[in-house]
């Protein structure tokens, strides 16, 4: 429990001249504060209005006043809000009253920052209420919403109960070096630990199509020079984005879009062609290009249509590391007749639009919009790769206790539940959060 001693006020949201703005204050004076402003002791949950004043008596504006108790409030501490009209100019004098009468302003996500720390949210929780106000769709905001409701979270701690359960068995058997392990229930341990790395591996998995739906898919555009990339680029941007020329490495750097398919989004990334340079310049572009494919979501692996072998050749070392290709033979149109392909391969032309419409709807299907059900909830980059360190420590586990070396599976085990227990804040460091916290909203 943190015991925050000050209090703080923040605009919380502002809808404009003749909508409704709203003042919040979060702390400890908060009541206080509220009562020299409006001239009411408010009683918890009880709307009441009143005339909201200056120093001198004069009214700045009129609304409603709202008091919710500690620790009955979304922070934990006592809240107020005043509920008035709109104007930005109003809202500002509002705030001004109330750091003269002791509140100071609050920092960007301290509102959600002082919820965690009072243990009413979790940090993934929190997160999500980022997330939800940066919603870029329906399917996104009902995501964050889950997430918010603890969806994600019930789902991380019912996996560090398992690993839990399973560590105290370990350091138990510890205690009881010279029995057989199996004679320690051995065979129920590996089951319940094989148990637990498959639960892992399916909340990696929705984990990473909630970050997909919250980041979007980073696509990157990558193949042998003049296979038309950057023609491909602009196709999709609906734009001249992208530099065309016949001359094979044109493309020098690195060139990000992003577009929108059906309400998803996904960063395009152009890059040098892959091949063997002597320019310098162009050696810098091949650099990055590779950099730029460790980060991929999904390679999007553009070949000429008319020797489309070599090209597959050229780059198959290139593209091993992505989690997903699609090879895109471009240029179809200058081919007297489609070649059949299998399904990680599309036929398109940059210049005809020839399968454009067909790559939109494998996009969308890669980026897992399609399938977003009632239980897809919101994670981010964070949360994959605190899921991906807590599953290769459950495998060192599982192969340290297949050699019945328990001090070393006991430690593995220690470091996955670590590893599970940062996505929610129970373990970190005071740099992360205040990282996270400071990409919120200020009122937020």
């Amino acid at each position: 429990m943190n015991a925050n001693t000050d209090t703080i006020v923040a605009i919380a949201t502002a809808a404009g001249a003749g909508g409704v703005g709203i003042v919040r204050l979060s702390g400890p004076q908060a009541r206080d504060i509220a009562h020299a402003i409006s001239g009411r002791v408010l009683k918890p949950r009880v709307a009441a209005y009143a005339r909201f004043t200056d120093a001198d008596g004069e009214v700045i504006d009129d609304g409603i006043a709202l008091h919710f108790r500690a620790p009955s409030s979304f922070t934990g501490e006592d809240v107020v809000e005043l509920q008035g009209h709109g104007s930005p100019v109003l809202l500002r004098q509002l705030v001004a009253r109330c750091i003269a009468l002791g509140a100071r302003q609050a920092a960007a996500g301290e509102f959600s920052q002082r919820a965690f720390l009072n243990g009413k949210l979790d940090l993934s929780q929190a997160e999500a209420i980022a997330d939800l106000i940066a919603a870029g769709d329906e399917r996104a905001a009902r995501a964050a919403r889950r997430s918010l409701d603890g969806v994600f979270s019930r789902r991380v701690e019912m996996l560090m109960a398992q690993v839990l359960a399973i560590r105290v068995h370990v350091e138990a058997a510890i205690d009881f070096a010279d029995e057989s392990l199996d004679t320690l229930g051995g065979p129920e341990l590996r089951d319940g630990l094989q148990a637990a790395i498959q639960s892992l591996a399916q909340l990696r998995h929705e984990a990473d199509r909630g970050r997909s739906l919250r980041d979007g898919l980073h696509v990157v555009l990558v193949g042998p020079p003049n296979a038309g990339k950057s023609s491909l680029l602009n196709a999709l941007a609906g734009n001249d984005r992208a530099i065309v020329t016949e001359l094979p490495g044109t493309t020098r750097d690195l060139l990000q879009e992003a577009i929108r398919i059906d309400g998803v989004e996904l960063t395009l990334v152009d890059t040098a062609g892959l091949r063997e340079a002597f320019d310098p310049i162009e050696a810098e572009g091949i650099r990055r290009a590779r950099a730029e494919l460790q980060r991929a979501d999904l390679a999007l692996v553009v070949l000429d249509a008319r020797d489309p072998e070599a090209g597959r050749i050229a780059v198959a070392d290139e593209v091993a590391g992505v989690p997903r290709c699609l090879w895109l033979h471009n240029k179809a149109d200058l081919l007297p007749m489609l070649p059949k392909l299998g399904d990680d391969a599309l036929a398109v032309s940059a210049r005809s639009g020839l399968g454009l419409e067909a790559l939109h709807q494998r996009l969308l299907a890669l980026s897992g919009a399609g399938k977003v059900s009632e239980g897809t909830f919101s994670a981010r980059a964070r949360h994959v790769q605190a899921l991906a360190a807590a599953a290769g420590q459950l495998d060192a586990a599982a192969a340290e206790l297949g050699q019945e070396r328990l001090e070393l599976a006991a430690e593995a085990l220690a470091q996955a539940h670590d590893s599970l227990g940062g996505i929610g804040g129970r373990v970190g460091a005071d740099a992360l959060l205040g990282h996270i916290f400071a990409a919120f909203c200020i009122g937020k």
